[in-house]
C-alpha cells in the first residue's frame, strides 16, 4: 500500500470539501430553465408503503419504488424535481457575477508531484477551463513538458478522466486508466513515453487499479474487478483481485496471483521491492483491519502472511531484503517496524520509529532513507529517518498547512511534495538527499486571490461528552464578531480521513463576501489516531454529530454568526452528517447542502460498493447493530409538522459509490412531511447531475454551474449580500 493509497476510496467527498470537485448538480439549458418556468412547488410523490420487520420493529418506507431509477415513474418524478429545482433556483438574484467569479476561480489550476520513471518525470497539471488535467512527461528534472495523455481530447463535454496513472521502472511505458461520466470504473491502456503510441494492451474494469511494474518492463502486476457474467448478478463492483499481464499477450488470459476464495470485499493493492524478487500484497479489509502478504517472484512461491490478521492496519515496503512495517498494533498514533523479507515471525520484527506525539501517515523507503509523513493536530509534518530508525531531519513546509501527495524512488537522490494550505494554492517542491535542500519544482498561480487579505485559526471547543475538538475558521482580515457573519461549516467525521488545510477555491467567494469558513475535525477522522477514527465509528457514530453540534454552537457562542446565518455544507459521509444534522438538530442551521448523501442507513448496503462500508457503519442485517443505525438513519427520522432548513440535496445519475436514491427518497419524504416542505423562503430541493459519479473527474464546466446554484441557494439564505 503506498502513502498516498490508504483512504482512495474517499479521495472524492475530501475534493468535495475542498471546493475542487462538487459531486452533484445539473447543467442550465434553455429548454429546462423554461420548462421550470411554472413549477413553483414541488412534485408530489406517490406514497408506496412497504413494511418491514426488523427483529420485531416495523419499519415503513413510503418510497422504495423510487430505488428504480430506470422506472417511468422515478424518470417522471426526478423530471418534476429538477423542473422544481430550476424554477426556484434559476430566478435568485446575482447568479450572474456569482457565474462569473466562479469561472474564475475554478480556473485556478491544479498540479501533482512528479511519478518518476528512468530518467522521465510523469506529473498532471490542469490549467484554465481546461475540464481534465492533463499528463505530461519531461525528460529530465528540468527538461521540457511534452502532453503524453490529454483526457480532454477524448470527449467534447470533458465527461472522460484521466484515474490514475503508473511509469514502468525505467520510464519507457506509462499504465493508465480513464472512465466515462464519473462511473471510476477505469480502462487500462499502455502508453509508449517517447513516441506517445498506444500499445495494443487494454484491459476492462481496473477501477482504482494498483500497479507493480516488473523491472524489465515486459510485464505487471494489476488489480481488477470481474466481468459482469463472470460473477453472480451484483457481486461486480467486489470480488478485486490481482492478476500478472505480460505485455503483448491476451488479458483475458493473464493469471490471477490473489484473492480467490477471499471475501468479496477484500481489496488489495500490491508493490515491488527494489531487487524485483518480492510482491507486496496489501489487503484493506474496511478501515481498521490490513493483512500484508510477500509473494517470492523469483522462486515463483504463493503470497504468504506476513501479518497476522488482527484488527490493525499495516503497510509494507520491502528494500534490500528487509520489510519495513507501518502499522497501529498496539499504538494508535502508528510505529514503524524491520523484519527481513522471508521471515513471517512476528516476534522477530523489530521497532526503529516508535509512536510519537504526532499521527504517522505513512513511510517510504526513498533515496536509501525513509521518508515519513506525520499530522500533529491536523496540519502535515516531514522527516527523514535512516533505515535504523535514526532521524536525520525535519523536510521545511513553506507554512502551516497540507501535503497532499509525494513521490519518490528507492535509488533516487530526490523526493517531491506537494503542499497547500487555506491561503496558499498547490505547489510542488523537490527535496535533494544530497544537500538537504528543497525547492519549488512547480505552482498554481492565483493572480485573483490575495492570501495576506485573510486570517486562519486553530479553535478548541467541547463536544457533548467534554471531548475537545479542533476546528479551523477562516475570515477577512479585520472580521467583526457581532454575531452577524454568514457562515459556511463543513466536515466529514468518517473512513480515518483528515481534514486538513487545503486551498479551497470557492471558499473565497465566501470569504469576498464577509463570510467566515469553518472546518471541524470530528472523531471518525485520523487527525489524532486510530483511537480519534474509532471513537466515530459503528456504535459510536453518535459522537460524529455530536461534535458537529458542538461545532456550529462555538461558532454562535464565540459571535461568529447565529442559527439564521449559519449554513452546513458536506458530501458522501459526509452528506451522512448533513442528514443527521438536518434530522437532529433542524433548530440550529439556516441552510444546508447535502451531496452525494448516505441516507437510508438501513438498506445501503444493498448498493452500488456500500458493502465495503459494513465494517465502518455496520449493517442492518446484524440484530444489534440495526438499533444503533436506526436510531440515527435520517431517512428514519424526517418529522411531520416539523421546520427544518432550507435543504439542497445533490445527487448524480452515474454515482457508483453512493446510489441516488438515498438523496430521492429523502427529498420526496421531506417534502411531504416538512412544514417547509412547500415554502418559498425555506424551500426543500432536489438536483441530480447527469452524466457525473460521485465527484472524482468531473468537469470543470460542470464544478461552475453546480457552484452557480449552491453559492446563489446559500447566499439567499443566510442574506449575503451581492
Amino acid at each position: 500500500m503506498t502513502m498516498e493509497g490508504r483512504l482512495l476510496w474517499t479521495l472524492a467527498a475530501l475534493m468535495i470539501i475542498a471546493g475542487t470537485v462538487c459531486a452533484a448538480g445539473d447543467s442550465k439549458s434553455s429548454s429546462s430553465s423554461s420548462a421550470s418556468s411554472t413549477a413553483r412547488t414541488p412534485p408530489k410523490a406517490e406514497r408506496r408503503p412497504a413494511e418491514e420487520d426488523f427483529y420485531g420493529t416495523k419499519v415503513v418506507d413510503d418510497y422504495r419504488w423510487l430505488e428504480d431509477a430506470n422506472s417511468p415513474a422515478t424518470e417522471k418524478w426526478v423530471a418534476e424535481e429538477m423542473a422544481y429545482t430550476h424554477a426556484v433556483l434559476d430566478p435568485l438574484p446575482g447568479r450572474e457575477a456569482i457565474h462569473k467569479r466562479l469561472t474564475e476561480l475554478l480556473s485556478i489550476g491544479s498540479v501533482n508531484p512528479p511519478e518518476i520513471g528512468g530518467k522521465f518525470y510523469f506529473y498532471t497539471r490542469r490549467e484554465g477551463m481546461q475540464n481534465q488535467p492533463v499528463l505530461y512527461v519531461r525528460e529530465g528534472v528540468d527538461g521540457k513538458d511534452r502532453v503524453l495523455v490529454d483526457a480532454n481530447q477524448l470527449t467534447a463535454d470533458g465527461t472522460i478522466a484521466l484515474d490514475w496513472y503508473q511509469p514502468s521502472y525505467n520510464g519507457e511505458y506509462l499504465a493508465y486508466g480513464t472512465s466515462p461520466s464519473g462511473s471510476e470504473m477505469s480502462t487500462l491502456r499502455i502508453v509508449e513515453t517517447k513516441t506517445g503510441k498506444l500499445l495494443p494492451d487494454t484491459i476492462e474494469r481496473t477501477r482504482a487499479a494498483s500497479i507493480a511494474w516488473l523491472h524489465d518492463n515486459s510485464g505487471f502486476y494489476y488489480t481488477r474487478y470481474p466481468n459482469q457474467g463472470d460473477v453472480p448478478k451484483g457481486q461486480e463492483m467486489y470480488n478485486r483481485h490481482v492478476f500478472f499481464h505480460l505485455l503483448g499477450t491476451d488479458p483475458t488470459t493473464d493469471d490471477k496471483v490473489f484473492g480467490e476464495g477471499r471475501d468479496a470485499e477484500d481489496w488489495p493493492s500490491v508493490e515491488l521491492s527494489n531487487d524485483g524478487k518480492w510482491l507486496v500484497i496489501s489487503v484493506s479489509e474496511g478501515w481498521t483491519k490490513t493483512e500484508v502478504y510477500l509473494m517470492d517472484v523469483k522462486a515463483g512461491t504463493p503470497p504468504t502472511a506476513l501479518t497476522s490478521g488482527k484488527n490493525f492496519l499495516y503497510s509494507a515496503t520491502v528494500y534490500d531484503g528487509k520489510v519495513y512495517i507501518t502499522t497501529n498494533e498496539d499504538a494508535p498514533r502508528y510505529r514503524v517496524f524491520v523484519t527481513n523479507a522471508g521471515d513471517y515471525d512476528r516476534a522477530d520484527w523489530k521497532e526503529i520509529i516508535p509512536q510519537s506525539d504526532a499521527v504517522l501517515q505513512g513511510a517510504a523507503v526513498w533515496g536509501g532513507k525513509l521518508f515519513t509523513q506525520y499530522e500533529l493536530n491536523a496540519t502535515s509534518q516531514l522527516k527523514l529517518f535512516d533505515l535504523d530508525g535514526k532521524k536525520i531531519s525535519d523536510l521545511p513546509l513553506p507554512a502551516i498547512g497540507t501535503v497532499f501527495a509525494s513521490s519518490g524512488r528507492w535509488n533516487r537522490n530526490e523526493i517531491f511534495y506537494g503542499f497547500q494550505s487555506f491561503t496558499t494554492p498547490p505547489s510542488i517542491y523537490r527535496y535533494a538527499l544530497s544537500n538537504g535542500q528543497s525547492s519549488e519544482w512547480a505552482k498554481v498561480d492565483a493572480p485573483s486571490i490575495d492570501p495576506a487579505a485573510y486570517d486562519v485559526e486553530q479553535e478548541w471547543f467541547n463536544s457533548r461528552d467534554g471531548t475537545r475538538v479542533p476546528m479551523f475558521v477562516v475570515h477577512k482580515k479585520g472580521l467583526v464578531k457581532n454575531g452577524q457573519n454568514p457562515t459556511l461549516l463543513t466536515a466529514y467525521g468518517g473512513f480515518n480521513v483528515s481534514l486538513t488545510p487545503t486551498f479551497s477555491r470557492t471558499a473565497y467567494l465566501w470569504m469576498e463576501h464577509g463570510g467566515v469558513f469553518a472546518v471541524a475535525n470530528l472523531r471518525g477522522g485520523s487527525e489524532f489516531g486510530e483511537d480519534w477514527h474509532r471513537a466515530g465509528m459503528l456504535d459510536k457514530k453518535q459522537n460524529v454529530f455530536d461534535d458537529m453540534i458542538a461545532a456550529a454552537e462555538h461558532l454562535i457562542a464565540a459571535k461568529y454568526t447565529d442559527k439564521n446565518r449559519l449554513a452546513i455544507q458536506g458530501g458522501s459521509n459526509g452528506g451522512l452528517l448533513m442528514g443527521a444534522m438536518i434530522t437532529q438538530r433542524p433548530d440550529l442551521f439556516r441552510a444546508v447542502v447535502c451531496q452525494v448523501p448516505l441516507l437510508d442507513m438501513l438498506h445501503y448496503q444493498n448498493f452500488q460498493i456500500a458493502k465495503l462500508w459494513i465494517p465502518e457503519y455496520g449493517s442492518a442485517d446484524n440484530p444489534d447493530q440495526f438499533k444503533w443505525l436506526y436510531a440515527y438513519s435520517p431517512y428514519h427520522h424526517v418529522k411531520e409538522g416539523v421546520e427544518y432548513p432550507a435543504i439542497l440535496f445533490m445527487t448524480a445519475d452515474t454515482d457508483t459509490r453512493v446510489d441516488p436514491m438515498h438523496a430521492k427518497k429523502m427529498a420526496a419524504e421531506m417534502q411531504a412531511e416538512a412544514k417547509n416542505g412547500e415554502s418559498k423562503t425555506r424551500p426543500i430541493l432536489l438536483r441530480i447531475e447527469s452524466k457525473a459519479g460521485h465527484g472524482a473527474g468531473k468537469p470543470v464546466t460542470k464544478q461552475i454551474e453546480e457552484y452557480t446554484d449552491i453559492y446563489s441557494f446559500l447566499f439567499w439564505q443566510v442574506g449575503v449580500k451581492e
